[in-house]
């Protein structure tokens, strides 16, 4: 079956695609949609699906369609980011959770501009940590390297949320005593050392910052963190 939802922008809809977004609404309530619309303002639409909605989703398209392949995952993903939904834009997040072996170097290009579209912290959090970073935690080497030097260019780009991205993506990897804390030191003093930014664009990357801190702080006071002098 192939239709078209609402601010499809390909006019074409895969079984799984189809399957997430008739279940995702059939799940949605629309005090949560009101609740949601209120919290994260009205740049995107709302079904009303609870995030438990949402995975136990993901987990029934992985049985329906076992075997999918690299294409089929990032495909998908694309399919559900495409139309400006909330929970179908989350429902793309945790698909790439659920299949994060299976991505590659080469996707980061998706994924940013993924963060790009995001812009929100419900979004751009998840993307960052529980995509990006385990993404490039299961990398070889030369591909990791390779993933480094792009979340450096993100930490110097002027979109906020790439920024956030750059400096959250470490933070399981950090936890559990893994991960570059110098180059994670480097960019955070990259961005707090940067020109003064307007105040609600400097508290996204700051909280990042902060976010990080506190979490090292707690998992791995061993760690720590220097100001680099203006």
């Amino acid at each position: 079956m192939v239709r078209t939802p609402p601010g499809s922008k390909n006019g074409r809809v895969s079984d799984p695609g189809d399957f997430i977004d008739s279940t995702l609404q059939r799940e949605g309530a629309w005090y949560r949609a009101e609740e949601a619309r209120s919290r994260l303002g009205s740049g995107l639409r709302y079904y009303g699906s609870s995030v438990g909605a949402v995975r136990g989703t993901i987990r029934d398209v992985s049985r329906r369609h076992p075997g999918m392949t690299h294409d089929d995952i990032t495909a998908l993903s694309s399919e559900l980011w495409a139309v400006p939904v909330f929970e179908r834009r989350l429902a793309a997040i945790v698909l790439l959770q659920s299949h994060v072996r299976l991505l590659v170097n080469s996707d980061l290009t998706r994924l940013e501009g993924f963060v790009r579209e995001a812009r929100s912290r419900d979004l751009v959090d998840p993307l960052a940590m529980d995509v990006i970073g385990p993404m490039l935690a299961g990398m070889d080497v030369r591909g990791r390297a390779r993933a480094e030097s792009v979340l450096d260019r993100w930490v110097r780009e002027p979109e906020v949320w790439l920024r956030r991205a750059a400096l959250l993506s470490p933070l399981r990897e950090l936890r559990v005593g893994a991960g570059d804390w110098g180059a994670f030191v480097r960019r955070a003093n990259s961005v707090l050392a940067g020109p003064p930014a307007p105040e609600d664009v400097d508290q996204v990357v700051r909280e990042a910052v902060s976010l990080v801190l506190k979490d090292v702080a707690k998992h791995r006071p061993e760690l720590e963190f220097s100001t680099r002098e203006s």
